[in-house]
C-alpha cells in the first residue's frame, strides 16, 4: 500500500513516527511535507496529499495537524476525496466499512502517539463492506461535489 502523508509544523513528530511505523510494516510512504516545525499552512500540504489520492499516485492518504480540523477541512476540498478527521478506533473502522474514507486526519494534540498509532491500523487494514445501502449512501455525498 502507498500512503500519502501530510503534516504542519503541529504534527511533524507524530507524522514521523507513523511514517515510520508504517515503513517498518513495509508500506510505501509519500511524504509531502512539512519537515520542520517551523510555523507554516496546512492547506499547502493537506493539498499535495489529497491530490496523490484523488488521482490514484497514492492508495490512502493520512493528513495531520494540531486538532485535524484544518486538514481534514482541506483534503476534503479536493475531488474525489472522503477524509474522516479521527480519534477512536471505532471510528477509524466504521468510516472504512461504511463511508469508504481514502482519507484519514488526526489531531496531534487530541491523540497520543501509541492511539494514533492503532487508530491509523485499524484504519487501513479496515475493508469498505461493499454493502448496497452504504455505497448508495457514498454515491450520494460524492454527487454533491
Amino acid at each position: 500500500m502507498k500512503i500519502a502523508m501530510a503534516c504542519d509544523h503541529g504534527a511533524v513528530a507524530l507524522k514521523n513516527r507513523l511514517k515510520a511505523h508504517f515503513q517498518e510494516k513495509g508500506m510505501e510512504v509519500v511524504d509531502f511535507g512539512t519537515h520542520t516545525p517551523d510555523s507554516c499552512d496546512y492547506p499547502d500540504y493537506a493539498s499535495q496529499a489529497a491530490r496523490a489520492v484523488a488521482s490514484g499516485e497514492c492508495d490512502r492518504g493520512i493528513v495531520l495537524c494540531t486538532t485535524g480540523i484544518g486538514v481534514s477541512i482541506a483534503a476534503n476540498k479536493v475531488k474525489g476525496i472522503r477524509c474522516a478527521l479521527l480519534s477512536d478506533v471505532m471510528s477509524a473502522r466504521l468510516t472504512r466499512e461504511h463511508n469508504d474514507t481514502n482519507m484519514m486526519a488526526l489531531g496531534a494534540g487530541v491523540v497520543g502517539p501509541m492511539l494514533a498509532q492503532e487508530i491509523a491500523d485499524v484504519w487501513l487494514e479496515t475493508e469498505f463492506s461493499h454493502s448496497e445501502r452504504h455505497q448508495r449512501r457514498i454515491d450520494k455525498v460524492m454527487a454533491l461535489e
